[in-house]
């Protein structure tokens, strides 16, 4: 990977960005993109690269990956300056006591560890008990409410303070992947295509969108104002290459694989047929799983705005989704760079995407 974009991916990645509070991530998004495209954000808080196409009647492509990250948000500080919270996303009970978290406040950035009793003084049964996310507290040091409501408000974000890490080989290990993943690889898309001379036969808009662990929000707004023909959604699926996973479930995915494509009923199959096409001939990567149901992506929103889009799923194999440590390979980001980038050079019309 390029010295400049492992740098962005980064910097992308310690951006604070839980659903809601996206604006850090998506200004290092933009911040990037601003030599390279066009780039503005919408009222939901959607960052939008374009870049145009020559030809006429060309059609129009949406690329998304989404900003937002899992975290937290302070509900409530009690008389000795703990601090209560809720789950943004999909945070797993377990994995949180005993982990330090930061605090994104309008004074900048605190510190904290969300507590957790001994083992010595807990009973048998309580070892065996998952502490309920709203029974756990956060302790930034306060000695009271006054000294934590100087500095914390309630309605401030939380993210785990956990940042990029490299493992061995391309491994890499984060908070985040899921998916500022997906926001990295549209950049890239972005970048690759501005830097050569090769006609683009397409209207290109890059999005990184908000709120979609919180219901599809961003992604269901953007797709409406962009009003695309074709549209790929970059996001990341479970690597299955872990001890504890059942591939009978959820198909037989490793890292360093390549990117993921999954057929099903937001698939729209010519599009499907086209990247595996593509992946064939470029010699890229490849791997593929089934998803018979609406995914809980962006692409669902996407296939049935307005009247519908074309659209079509690009995964990043993730170990760990939803933790602090999500693991990818670098390897895979770039495959899918690759594939995305000239699949949308082979794209002439949108007829072909019309089921036969």
């Amino acid at each position: 990977m390029r010295k400049e974009s492992f740098a962005f991916l980064e910097k992308l990645v310690a951006a604070p960005s839980p659903s809601g509070y996206e604006q850090p991530a998506q200004r290092v998004f933009r911040e990037y993109l601003d030599s390279i495209c066009e780039i503005s954000t919408d009222v939901m808080g959607n960052a939008v690269g374009f870049l145009p196409g020559k030809g006429a009647e060309r059609p129009k492509v949406m690329l998304v990956g989404h900003s937002d990250e899992i975290g937290f948000q302070i509900r409530y500080i009690d008389d000795n300056g703990f601090l209560f919270f809720a789950a943004i996303g999909g945070v797993d009970a377990h994995l949180t006591p005993g982990k330090r978290v930061s605090i994104h406040t309008g004074k900048g950035v605190v510190r904290g560890v969300i507590g957790k009793k001994p083992i010595h003084l807990m009973e048998p049964k309580e070892r065996e008990t998952i502490v309920k996310i709203d029974a756990q507290y956060i302790d930034i040091g306060a000695a009271d409410r006054k000294e934590a409501e100087a500095i914390v408000r309630v309605g401030d974000p939380v993210t785990f303070s956990d940042t990029m890490e490299q493992l061995l080989g391309d491994r890499v290990a984060s908070r985040g992947f899921d998916d500022k993943a997906g926001s990295f690889v549209v950049a890239e898309v972005l970048r690759s295509i501005a830097g050569v001379k090769k006609q683009l036969p397409v209207d290109l808009y890059g999005v990184s969108s908000v709120q979609e662990e919180v219901g599809l929000r961003g992604g269901t707004t953007s797709a409406y104002s962009v009003n695309a023909d074709i549209g790929i959604c970059v996001e990341v699926d479970f690597s299955t290459d872990q001890p504890d996973v059942d591939k009978k479930q959820n198909g037989d995915v490793k890292l360093g694989k390549g990117p993921i494509l999954p057929r099903g009923a937001n698939i729209n199959p010519a599009l499907f047929d086209l990247l595996s096409d593509t992946a064939a001939k470029e010699k890229i990567p490849v791997q593929f799983t089934g998803i018979p149901r609406a995914t809980g992506t962006d692409a669902n929103v996407m296939q049935i705005s307005r009247g519908g889009m074309a659209t079509a799923l690009v995964k990043i194999p993730l170990r760990y989704m939803h933790t602090p440590v999500e693991v990818l390979s670098l390897a895979d980001l770039e495959n899918a760079i690759r594939l995305i980038t000239a699949t949308l050079f082979r794209i002439r019309d949108t007829k072909s995407f019309i089921p036969r």
